[in-house]
């Protein structure tokens, strides 16, 4: 099965991509598109490490570079607690279309492993998304793996990052430390 993965980072492609491939998927490719991902230095950061990461355990990576900012801030600013539901959309909407668009059985992603994320709503996203474009999502519940892939990450030296992705989250994360 030849398989696209949106991929949010490294550290959550650890534990994924070897979930993955033990379980017999060989043909994966990792597929960046993260408008959701702020500020700029995050962003490339978080990019890079991707591109290294790939490159370490050989996964195809597609990078759909683009820094959305402004979209992604002029999409949310009027619903800022309901912003994942525009961020998992937005995200899953490329993915599913670029799967259906480009030969591939299936998409899946590695928001599925953070026990942060939303994930009976990124689940049925990515399941509307699957229909609206005539194609599979592949779904699995990552999860129990997290903190396997976490260390992972650590031993493979990766960068890792300390909130979501959006400048709210990262927001959420230091007004609880100062709590």
């Amino acid at each position: 099965m030849k398989l696209l993965l949106h991929t949010c980072c490294a550290p959550c492609s650890t534990y994924v991509v070897h979930k993955l491939r033990e379980d017999g998927y060989k043909d994966i490719t990792s597929l960046w598109y993260n408008i959701n991902i702020h500020p700029y230095m995050e962003y490339k950061q978080r990019l890079d490490t991707l591109k290294q990461y790939a490159e370490m355990i050989d996964l195809p990576l597609i990078v759909e570079d683009n820094y959305g900012l402004r979209e992604f801030t002029q999409n949310v600013a009027q619903n800022i607690d309901g912003r994942c539901v525009y961020c998992y959309e937005k995200r899953l909407d490329f993915a599913a279309k670029y799967a259906s668009e480009n030969g591939y059985d299936a998409f899946s992603t590695t928001l599925l492993v953070s026990p942060y994320q939303k994930h009976e709503l990124l689940t049925n996203i990515a399941e509307e998304m699957a229909k609206k474009y005539h194609t599979t999502f592949l779904y699995q519940d990552f999860r129990p793996g997290f903190r396997e892939g976490q260390q992972m990450a650590r031993e493979a030296g990766l960068y890792m990052q300390k909130y979501c992705g959006c400048v709210y989250s990262e927001e959420e994360r230091y007004l609880k430390k100062r709590k």
